[in-house]
């Protein structure tokens, strides 16, 4: 962990050693082990994640049903939630999700996916009961595992960050912070924190664990298609373009260049005042 991110913890208003208990789970990446479709449980089988109270049990899913999730959720959910549904492009995080905490046999996902939520800018999905039930089990599975990971501690409120100040905060995003030159508060970065809230907000501010990056790849056919990486592992290369259509190939059979767009931040951390980061913290928790 960086001294940077300790001297930022220690002047936040919360116990020190309560953050630092909850950043390894919110740092934690990838798909959770085979047979997570089980929630994780203290004593007593009921678990809480922040202010949410007790969740009520859900149905256990199989090993396999997850794995059909994941690759369902990558085709038509993770453009919006994120790839691992701890939120997106436009689309809320799922792991703290209320709708996924109350549901047992995914029927209120179920609800959700059938009929979206138009006014939020969700489509319905037309999809079988065993499709739906795969991505229930995935859902639940990503949300068992930050729980899991985060030990069921009561999460950072974001009332707990306001220490800083928000005018200070845009003066120094739009000034010499240099953070206009690839956000913008009504473009990308509108409603953000109604998305990420509280010390995961913070988290993404200063530490992105993901962004667009920008793809050009060569096809095997000698085509160049340009657009933003979607999907990246081993074997599998996934892109989606300016029009919207999604792309993938076997990563031996095309090349490619990406451009990491997150570099700006790892630069900012060397130039961070503590008294900046909370004050534009301040100013990004009003981009509701």
């Amino acid at each position: 962990m960086s001294s940077q991110f300790k001297k930022t913890v220690a002047a936040i208003s919360v116990p020190v050693s309560a953050l630092l208990l909850l950043v390894p789970g919110l740092l934690a990446q990838g798909p959770p082990p085979a047979g997570a479709g089980g929630r994780a449980r203290p004593a007593g089988g009921r678990s809480t994640v922040g202010s949410q109270g007790p969740l009520p049990e859900h149905a256990k899913f199989s090993a396999e049903q997850v794995d059909a999730g994941s690759t369902l959720f990558l085709q038509n959910c993770a453009f919006c939630h994120g790839k691992e549904a701890e939120g997106g492009e436009s689309g809320p995080d799922l792991t703290r999700s209320k709708v996924v905490s109350s549901d047992k046999n995914g029927e209120a996902i179920g609800s959700v996916i059938r009929s979206g939520r138009p006014e939020k800018g969700m489509p319905p999905f037309s999809l079988g009961d065993q499709q739906i039930t795969n991505l229930v089990a995935f859902i639940h599975s990503r949300q068992d595992a930050f729980l899991s990971q985060s030990g069921n501690r009561r999460g950072v409120e974001e009332s707990d960050l306001h220490t800083g100040d928000a005018a200070a905060g845009k003066r120094y995003f739009e000034g010499p912070g240099g953070c206009t030159k690839c956000h913008s508060a009504t473009g990308d970065l509108a409603g953000v924190a109604s998305k990420l809230t509280g010390l995961r907000l913070e988290m993404q501010m200063l530490y992105p664990r993901e962004g667009k990056q920008k793809i050009v790849v060569k096809t095997p056919s000698g085509q160049s298609m340009s657009g933003t990486v979607e999907y990246q592992d081993e074997f599998t290369i996934a892109i989606r373009d300016a029009a919207g259509n999604y792309h993938s190939w076997p990563t031996k059979e095309v090349s490619f260049k990406i451009d990491n767009p997150l570099q700006a931040h790892v630069d900012a951390l060397s130039k961070y005042t503590d008294d900046d980061i909370h004050n534009v913290l301040a100013y990004v928790q009003t981009l509701k």
